[in-house]
């Protein structure tokens, strides 16, 4: 028997005139791999559907590997690939991308692998930040190869994924399949991962260079490790695949695509910030008696207010607990004399926030409590109306200036500041660059100047151990102060202004 099938996605306007409905046909229940949607630049999907004979099928009720407008209307808005992000956006940074390659050249990045925790347990899927940022495609094995095409569209795009497969479904969820990477994805060319080996001598033959950060094994294991283990392997299969004097890094282009956020970007994160941020004023506004039941609330308010989940492991840290830096244990007790450090925020659309703040566990500073916290805070805000691009400073250059700020502010209250107090008391740097990643854009130089579309943390922080030097009353006190903050040309955005930070506004909330 023989079933029509039409695969149709009309989009708004379109720059190239592009617009299409596709017949392709199957037989026996078996789809054929063939026809797209037409990609449009600078339209809205208006509609998705497929027919089969005289029936209709909504893209609706069909199963995808990830939330779809479509699918999910209640996460994505028309257009968009994932939350805050369209797919114009997604051929916009391949564009850019494959504009800053040599001629000839192709970029190749993978997916991330889904990591099992135990047996037939695996931890929640973190999508590679680079892949996701150039294909919005969210699943494990997965292949993209992106280079420069000789037509008027900019690039070419090849997404090789793990095909429909009903009987791993049953066990996995949905996948999204080699057709959803065409009329979804918008790739030019794709092809089923498990055939990749015979794929990707072919594509990569004529590449003139190969632009890639996947040709070595990952070295990131501990001693022990590699003592129980052995060392991995210098050469992977996919690097002798080609000639070693094609290879190039790639980190260091996709790092300046990355850094410089869009204002799709920038509002998406402002979102994520204003959601974490009210997360945390309503838990100053509550009484908790252990860590672990204010990690529990945080998590559980993240979801509430719309994050996806958290960005990161949150420090909930007590008293002296907050001298770790990354505590993470969130097991003891918290006690009303004592002070709570939190560093915690969500995640959504693969953005994160970052967001530190400490208050009294009773609600109430002390008199030490509120001088050692002023200390902290008058730097923080002074620090953040410097994260502008007229400031002309880097992050290093803010690292400086706090370091000076909080020695003039912690002598004024009766510290010690002579020598290396500073880098005692305040042993991290003022600042990161966040985005897809808490950390972002690893190897992006802390020396280059701030500019507009940057997004950053200032997070200035004091942790006074129980040391004779310092004054008796500070001893084990640990405060640090962190927001997200946008760069503007002449002000910053903070994005994180909901989370509350004066003493006046913490104290108000227990009123």
């Amino acid at each position: 028997m023989f079933y029509g099938r039409s695969i149709c996605r009309s989009i708004g306007r379109s720059t190239s005139g592009l617009s299409s409905c596709v017949s392709v046909s199957r037989k026996a229940r078996l789809p054929c791999v063939a026809g797209r949607w037409s990609y449009a630049r600078g339209g809205q999907i208006a509609q998705i559907c497929r027919s089969y004979g005289t029936t209709t099928i909504h893209a609706g009720e069909l199963s995808f590997g990830q939330p779809l407008h479509e699918t999910h209307p209640h996460l994505l808005q028309p257009g968009e690939l994932t939350p805050g992000i369209t797919a114009q956006e997604y051929y916009d940074r391949r564009t850019r991308l494959a504009g800053k390659l040599p001629k000839g050249a192709v970029a190749v990045v993978a997916a991330a692998e889904l990591v099992q925790r135990t047996g037939s347990c695996f931890h929640e899927f973190h999508q590679d930040p680079d892949f996701l940022y150039l294909t919005g495609f969210n699943e494990p094995e997965a292949l993209a190869v992106i280079g420069k095409s000789q037509d008027a569209h900019g690039h070419f795009f090849h997404l090789y994924v793990r095909e429909k497969d009903r009987k791993a479904e049953i066990w996995e969820g949905s996948r999204s399949g080699t057709q959803a990477a065409v009329d979804v994805f918008n790739a030019d060319e794709t092809g089923d991962i498990s055939s990749i080996k015979t794929i990707l001598p072919r594509v990569l033959s004529d590449a003139t260079q190969v632009f890639t950060d996947i040709t070595q094994p990952d070295q990131g294991v501990s001693g022990l490790w590699r003592f129980l283990y052995g060392t991995p392997r210098r050469k992977t299969d996919f690097s002798e695949l080609i000639d070693s004097r094609k290879i190039k890094q790639l980190r260091h282009i996709i790092n300046e695509l990355r850094a410089y956020k869009s204002p799709a970007e920038i509002e998406l994160m402002h979102r994520v910030g204003r959601m974490s941020g009210k997360a945390h004023t309503d838990a100053m506004r509550q009484s908790f008696t252990g860590e672990r039941d204010l990690d529990a609330y945080l998590r559980y308010k993240f979801i509430t207010n719309g994050c996806d989940q958290i960005a990161y492991e949150p420090v909930v840290a007590g008293g002296k607990n907050g001298l770790g830096i990354h505590y993470v244990r969130n097991d003891d007790v918290l006690h009303d004399d004592e002070m709570v450090l939190i560093d915690a925020a969500g995640k959504k659309g693969g953005y994160i926030s970052d967001i530190t703040r400490t208050w009294p566990v009773k609600g109430k500073f002390s008199a030490a409590q509120r001088d050692l916290y002023s200390a902290v805070l008058i730097a923080q805000k002074s620090l953040v109306s410097m994260c502008r691009a007229d400031a002309d400073v880097s992050l290093d250059k803010l690292h400086s200036i706090t370091e000076n700020l909080l020695t003039d502010n912690l002598k004024q209250i009766g510290f010690d500041m002579s020598g290396k107090a500073v880098e005692t008391l305040f042993p991290h740097h003022i600042s990161h660059y966040i985005g897809m990643d808490v950390h972002d854009t690893a190897g992006y130089s802390r020396k280059a100047i701030v500019r507009e579309g940057h997004c950053i943390t200032i997070e200035p922080g004091i942790y006074v151990p129980d040391e004779d030097r310092w004054p008796k009353h500070f001893r084990n006190m640990a405060i640090r102060i962190e927001d997200s903050v946008a760069v503007g040309e002449e002000k910053p955005l903070v994005l994180t202004s909901e989370a509350v930070k004066d003493i006046k506004e913490i104290e108000a909330l227990r009123d």
